[in-house]
């Protein structure tokens, strides 16, 4: 099991880069690992509820329900 950082700088400007780290820790969870997540710059809007549920990035799930995934596998966020 390896301990994985995936770091985000892409928020509401950007809703497909937005999820990218929150789809790869969850497929990381599903491998086996232990990922974290860390936000940084506009990324960090992604913490307004109101902005989150709006995210929606093409070809994955409404963020909402990632950032839902992540916290019931417990998935830390560090912003």
């Amino acid at each position: 099991m390896a301990e994985i950082l995936y770091v985000s700088t892409y928020g509401s400007d950007d809703p497909t880069r937005a999820t990218f780290a929150f789809v790869a820790a969850l497929g990381a969870v599903d491998a086996g690992h232990k990922p974290s997540i860390v936000l940084m710059g506009e990324a960090v809007t992604l913490m307004k509820g109101i902005l989150a549920d709006a995210v929606h990035g093409v070809g994955w799930p409404p963020l909402k329900d990632l950032w839902q995934r992540a916290i019931e596998h417990q998935i830390p966020a560090y912003v």
